[in-house]
């Protein structure tokens, strides 16, 4: 996502580089492998298949596509501002 021309205006390649970099070392690669067609927009599909597959119990996201479907297979579909509500009432 980062890498799409439109942040370029927000953030510079070097910064955005640097970020990748932080995410890709403490990131778990998954290669889902059960298909879904749950979703109204087919090509959000791979969304819910990497949250089965990582046995995920959040979703955080603003696509409308997936914020209907909340909750999804016990999995919650979340606003990224709902999911910062939710980890400051935790602690």
């Amino acid at each position: 996502m980062l890498q799409r021309p439109k942040f370029g205006r927000y953030i510079s390649d070097i910064s955005r580089q640097r970020i990748l970099d932080i995410v890709g070392a403490a990131a778990l690669m998954l290669d889902p492998t059960e298909r879904v067609s749950d979703c109204r927009d087919v090509k959000d599909n791979k969304y819910l298949e990497l949250g089965l597959a990582a046995a995920a119990s959040i979703i955080v996201s603003s696509d409308e596509d997936l914020l209907v479907l909340d909750p999804w297979r016990g999995i919650r579909i979340l606003r990224p501002a709902d999911y910062v509500r939710l980890r400051e009432n935790r602690e």
